[in-house]
């Protein structure tokens, strides 16, 4: 919780809950505890991969990956979702039903992480930029993601980036998120 609020003072403007090994009640138990504190300072909630707690924590929105439920199923079920992202492994998904349902895309990863090892294409820069140029989706892109790259990121096409390490394992996240939104912005 601290960890999320220094990163909001340093510029963070949507956070993600990404919970890959607590229990149910563990993770509705910090979505609801984080969807408070964030409420409060006005920033969206973002649940990844678990669509009862997006519902149970009145969460902003979900971000799904291939092996997760499908975008078109949460549609079904979530209609006034107000963002549901889904990361892209293939050139070839953007073409799909899930895709075109989504309101933004995942670019995962751009560079390889320790924190996502389930993943299949590395897209590098000229991966962002190739997505970049067969569609009008917002970018998100993950994997890697800190200060010395992001403006790169960026410029290839990405619209925001996700951090996990860079942010969250910094002695003083919110000077880490204040730089990486530094180079965000002399990026745009």
């Amino acid at each position: 919780m601290d960890v999320a609020e220094q990163a909001i003072a340093g510029g963070v403007d949507i956070i993600q809950l990404r919970e890959k090994t607590a229990d149910t009640v563990q993770f509705l138990d910090k979505a609801l505890r984080l969807q408070d504190r964030l409420s409060k300072c006005q920033v969206p909630l973002i649940i990844n991969d678990n669509l009862d707690i997006a519902l149970q924590s009145s969460a902003y929105g979900i971000h799904v990956g291939n092996n997760d439920i499908s975008p078109q199923y949460i549609r079904s079920v979530w209609k006034d979702c107000s963002s549901l992202g889904y990361s892209i492994e293939y050139l070839e998904q953007l073409k799909n039903n899930d895709t075109q349902v989504s309101d933004c895309l995942g670019i995962s990863p751009v560079f390889q992480t320790s924190t996502k090892k389930d993943t299949v294409t590395e897209w590098g820069i000229q991966g962002v930029n190739e997505i970049r140029s067969r569609t009008d989706k917002p970018l998100i892109a993950i994997g890697n993601m800190n200060a010395e790259n992001v403006y790169e990121v960026i410029k290839a096409g990405a619209d925001c980036i996700a951090v996990i390490s860079a942010i969250c394992s910094a002695d003083n996240p919110a000077k880490a998120a204040f730089k990486i939104r530094n180079q965000i912005e002399k990026a745009l």
